[in-house]
């Protein structure tokens, strides 16, 4: 299983670019993968955007940063050596849609699947399972990641957010509702909480 997160210009990925990709095999979690791009040409930018993910707007656009094609032809190198190519995260439809769409844009015929695992769902499972309130806003669930980590047992991720950070975060969450054990070294501190 692949986990994956990035961060992007916007939230839309037909107008906004992808900036940088964190992934972490949870089979395997010494294999990672971060890279980082510049904006592909005509792509928009939200300041909400950049305000979450901490990119400056020179960033978005210096030259010096690979182009989206190198960066995706770098990141399927990386899955391909992966032994199952499911993808996961944190509302993981977002990042699938723009990994697929950079795939697309770069003439790279491979894409994930719409298959995939969603952190939200399987902590909103978890959290039925034992009985425990949802955390709702608007009647509807509001469990973001954070309070998935705490409900697992590890801090919040630190802001700005970073794509490898996020994937790790991830990673260890899937980590602990699977398994019920820890993942990785930099979360061994961190009593598991509801195993």
């Amino acid at each position: 299983m692949i986990v994956a997160d990035i961060e992007a210009s916007g939230l839309d990925y037909r107008k906004h670019s992808l900036l940088s990709i964190g992934a972490v095999e949870l089979e395997h979690p010494e294999r990672q993968f971060y890279g980082e791009c510049r904006m592909w040409d005509g792509a928009s930018i939200m300041s909400d955007s950049l305000a979450v993910n901490g990119f400056t707007r020179e960033e978005c656009t210096d030259p010096k940063k690979h182009t989206l094609k190198e960066l995706m032809d770098n990141f399927l190198h990386w899955v391909e050596q992966c032994e199952d190519k499911t993808l996961a995260g944190q509302n993981v439809s977002f990042d699938r849609d723009f990994l697929n769409d950079s795939l697309a844009r770069s003439s790279i015929g491979w894409h994930f699947s719409y298959r995939t695992l969603d952190l939200h769902s399987m902590a909103y499972m978890d959290m039925i399972k034992r009985g425990l309130p949802i955390q709702k806003k608007n009647d509807r669930t509001d469990v973001n990641s954070d309070t998935i980590f705490k409900y697992v047992g590890i801090p919040e991720e630190p802001k700005p957010h970073h794509a490898l950070n996020g994937a790790k975060y991830e990673a260890e969450a899937f980590s602990r509702l699977l398994y019920g054990k820890n993942l990785l070294p930099e979360f061994a501190e961190f009593p598991i909480i509801h195993s």
